[in-house]
C-alpha cells in the first residue's frame, strides 16, 4: 500500500469570517490562504506525486491548482472528500453555534452527532476513510506500494481519517488538530496505517519520501539501519 499526504485547504474567506462554511458554493481562498496554496508548490517540490485528488469544493480546487500546474498533473475530484453536510448550520457564524445544545455533542461525543437537515458525522467519517484507502489500494496497484500522493479535503474530514488511522474512537477524533494548509500523513500497509504526520506546517517533508527497497541481506552480513523499535 502506499502513503496519503492529507492536505488541509488554505485559509478561506469563511475562515477569515468565523463561517462555518459547509458546502456553500463560492467559499475561496483569502489573500493569506493563496499566498499559502502557492508556497505549496515548493514545499511539496521534492515529492514525487503520483497523484492529487480532490474534494470538489472550490477552496480545495484552488488550493491545489498552483501544485497542480506546477506538475502538470490532472487532479481527480471525489465527492466523498467533500466537507460536511451542515445542513441547517451552514453559514451561520461559529460563536452563535457555541450556543447551541447539540455543539457539546458535537465535540464530546461526536459520533452521535447528526446535523439538523444534513450529514451525522460517523457517516462523514465512514465514506470520507473509504474514499482514502480505496484510492491508496488503486494508486498501489498502478505504481507500486511504495506510491505517495495528495489528497486535498477539509479539517472535519481530515481528523476523521486519522483518528481511523490511530485506532482512536470518532469521539476521540476533536483532539487532533488540522490547521488550513497543514498536511498531514498516513503510510497504509496490509497489517495497519503509520501515521507519520499531523499538522505539520513547517517546510521540511523530504522524510516523506519513500526510502528505495533494499535487497535482503545475506545471513552473515551485517544488519543496518532502524529497527523501529527505538
Amino acid at each position: 500500500m502506499g502513503t496519503v499526504i492529507l492536505l488541509r485547504h488554505g485559509r478561506s474567506t469563511a475562515n477569515s469570517a468565523g463561517v462555518l462554511a459547509g458546502r456553500i458554493p463560492g467559499v475561496v481562498l483569502d489573500e493569506h490562504g493563496r499566498a499559502q496554496a502557492q508556497a505549496m508548490v515548493e514545499r511539496l517540490a521534492r515529492l514525487p506525486l503520483a497523484a492529487v485528488v480532490s474534494s470538489p469544493l472550490q477552496r480545495c480546487r484552488d488550493t491545489v491548482a498552483p501544485l497542480a500546474r506546477s506538475r502538470e498533473i490532472e487532479v481527480s475530484f471525489d465527492d466523498r472528500l467533500v466537507e460536511v453536510d451542515y445542513g441547517e448550520w451552514t453559514g451561520r457564524e461559529l460563536r452563535t453555534l457555541g450556543r447551541e445544545p447539540l455543539w457539546k455533542v458535537v465535540q464530546a461525543h461526536p459520533c452521535a452527532a447528526v446535523f439538523p437537515g444534513g450529514e451525522g458525522l460517523a457517516a462523514m467519517q465512514a465514506r470520507a476513510v473509504a474514499a482514502v484507502r480505496e484510492w491508496d489500494a488503486k494508486l498501489a496497484a498502478e505504481h507500486g506500494p511504495q506510491v505517495l500522493w495528495l489528497a486535498c479535503t477539509h479539517g472535519d474530514i481530515i481528523k476523521a481519517v486519522l483518528a481511523d488511522a490511530l485506532g482512536v474512537h470518532l469521539d476521540g477524533f476533536q483532539r487532533i488538530v488540522a490547521n488550513p494548509c497543514s498536511v498531514s500523513a498516513v503510510t497504509y500497509t496490509e497489517t495497519r496505517p503509520f501515521v507519520q504526520r499531523v499538522n505539520d506546517c513547517g517546510d521540511d517533508l523530504r522524510s516523506l519520501v519513500p526510502p528505495k527497497r533494499r535487497r535482503r541481506p545475506s545471513s552473515d552480513a551485517t544488519p543496518g539501519g532502524s529497527t523501529g523499535t527505538g
